[in-house]
């Protein structure tokens, strides 16, 4: 329960730390409980846009859905992912690429990858039914957080421990952590239309394809990696959730 708990304060900025005071330790664990944060993040998302679009237009309602996960993850992983797209896009080497992405400052390539990244988003979203866009928003969410959570058993940490941004590096999963990421990624695909369930494999590629960019670059991961390789798997589940709707 404290490693869930730790997940929860490491990845949201709601107060869960006022529940209890977690042990430093399970910091180091967070990533293998990720998918159960998803449950928060990807609940809020889907609950905001179904509320919203009771009142308001369909598009207004899937901007409310998405601003809402960056209000309750203070923009967490879309950090990490305009830091990836200035380190792979400006660098050149290994050296380079991990110098320019912990610059706290955004340059051209985050910034444009971000303006792409959401006008794509909005353009998948707005297509699906109404009616199904909340459980995409959720099951996209768990799945691709459960997905990118396989980083740390895949690649090694980039950086020395005191040279990361959080002064952590996180553990790999063992047998018993593998299971619970399973469930945490799996179990709300049960809300989702069973003919949506094939997009499951989209998020798997790109998790591959990704990390085989990082290792040929950095030979390891960042926890912007992390970050960036979550949004990124998310949007092509929204990707294949459109797709699978000019197949059927």
């Amino acid at each position: 329960m404290n490693q869930i708990l730790a997940a929860f304060i490491f990845f949201t900025r709601l107060p869960f730390w006022k529940i209890k005071e977690v042990p430093k330790e399970c910091f180091k664990h967070v990533v293998s409980y990720w998918s159960f944060s998803g449950w928060l993040t990807g609940g809020v998302m889907a609950l905001i846009c179904w509320g919203a679009s009771t009142i308001l237009p369909h598009g207004v309602a899937i901007i409310l859905g998405l601003t809402s996960r960056l209000l309750v993850t203070g923009a967490l992983h879309e950090d990490g992912l305009a830091d990836f797209f200035d380190g792979f896009g400006g660098g050149t080497d290994r050296e380079s690429t991990l110098r320019i992405m912990k610059d706290s400052h955004i340059g051209s390539y985050g910034v444009l990858g971000l303006i792409i990244y959401y006008l794509l988003a909005y353009n998948l979203l707005i297509v699906l039914p109404l009616s199904v866009i909340p459980f995409v928003l959720l099951c996209g969410d768990t799945w691709s957080k459960f997905v990118s959570s396989n980083i740390i058993n895949y690649l090694p940490y980039a950086r020395k421990e005191e040279e990361s941004k959080s002064k952590m590096v996180y553990t790999r999963m063992n047998f018993r952590e593998v299971v619970m990421s399973v469930i945490g990624g799996i179990l709300p695909l049960i809300l989702l239309p069973p003919s949506y369930w094939p997009v499951c494999i989209f998020p798997i590629l790109v998790f591959f394809f990704t990390c085989r960019m990082m290792k040929r670059r950095l030979n390891g991961y960042t926890g912007d990696c992390c970050g960036a390789l979550f949004l990124l798997s998310e949007m092509s589940f929204w990707l294949g959730s459109v797709m699978s709707i000019y197949i059927q």
